[in-house]
């Protein structure tokens, strides 16, 4: 296991700055950004004269991995919600927003073969995440999982030629969100071989959802996983519950925090254990989105709390006549 970061949390800075200070921290790996107009990373460029085999280089020079690359803007364009929800990541028609998303995530798919890299982290979207209720349009979700299937199954088909997997970050406001909604999903793409999951625990953890349910049900697809924490404020929760959300970051009376790692209410050992139970031995990628603290405190404090968790190497078992195995 090892501990990586996503270069964005820098955006302001070159990547090759972000790189050097990482790796200085004593990160392992970088996850770094793959939608338009990140500031680090033009995919168009890095698909040109070998500039990938280059990245991937200079981030090995430095004592660093490449985990995975994030397409978290573009991606939910593929199904939406379309119009003006996401217009300042594509302005236009349904179709035009589709179209952009839809050629953002298989540029994508070519870039991450070329980096040997696994997976593309990405939102599945959502047309109306209102469908999930049965009021007052019966049909609504039906036709959500009928946008799923006919919009994502063919960017499956193409990422499975370039042998590497979509890493659907689960997120409210998706239609991939929780348990059944990622199985729901599995099965009507008929468990296709690039689905995966990208596992970011303060995502899920706020809504309720027990966390090792989700990793034993799941564990098997999750290909990446992100080390962000989450605070359940307990005194604000008693006011408006898991969903008060229409409220902005920083506001002392929301339900919930985003936080660094260690300073939020997820037990990251159990996390931890349950993922390396599972299978997973990859990397934890630390996101900033703790309105707290700086990135400054964040960058100090996730790789101090963090790496002394990883699991280095399994159980090697005994055989006495105590305990056999």
């Amino acid at each position: 296991m090892k501990v990586g970061f996503c270069t964005i949390n820098y955006s302001e800075l070159a990547l090759d700055d972000v790189i050097e200070m990482v790796a200085k921290k004593g990160y392992e790996a970088v996850e770094i950004p793959a939608y338009t107009d990140n500031g680090q990373m033009d995919v168009d460029e890095m698909l040109k004269n070998g500039n990938a085999k280059k990245l991937k280089k200079k981030v090995n020079d430095a004592g660093l991995i490449i985990s995975g690359i994030s397409n978290h803007a573009d991606s939910p364009l593929v199904l939406g919600p379309h119009g003006r929800d996401l217009a300042a990541i594509c302005p236009g028609t349904p179709a035009e927003q589709i179209k952009f998303g839809t050629e953002s995530m298989l540029k994508c798919a070519r870039l991450a073969n070329e980096l040997e890299i696994p997976a593309v982290v990405a939102f599945s979207g959502v047309g109306n995440f209102g469908h999930f209720n049965d009021w007052p349009y019966p049909e609504g979700w039906k036709e959500e999982e009928e946008a799923f299937v006919k919009n994502w199954v063919p960017i499956f088909d193409k990422f499975a030629e370039y042998g590497v997997k979509v890493a659907f970050e689960p997120h409210p406001n998706n239609i991939i969100y929780d348990i059944h909604t990622t199985k729901r999903c599995l099965a009507l793409c008929d468990n296709h071989v690039a689905f995966g999951i990208n596992f970011d625990p303060a995502n899920i953890f706020y809504t309720g959802i027990n966390l090792g349910s989700y990793i034993d049900e799941i564990g098997d697809r999750i290909v990446l996983v992100h080390a962000k924490d989450c605070e359940l404020v307990e005194h604000n929760m008693a006011r408006g519950g898991y969903w008060m959300l229409q409220r902005d970051w920083g506001n002392l009376d929301r339900s919930f925090r985003f936080r660094i790692p260690g300073w939020g209410s997820i037990n990251w050992k159990s996390v931890i254990t349950e993922l390396f139970m599972t299978g997973y031995t990859g990397v934890f990628s630390y996101e900033h989105e703790d309105v707290t603290m700086s990135r400054a405190d964040g960058i100090d404090k996730a790789i101090a709390f963090l790496k002394p968790l990883m699991i280095n190497q399994p159980y090697e078992g005994r055989n006495d006549k105590l305990f056999q195995k």
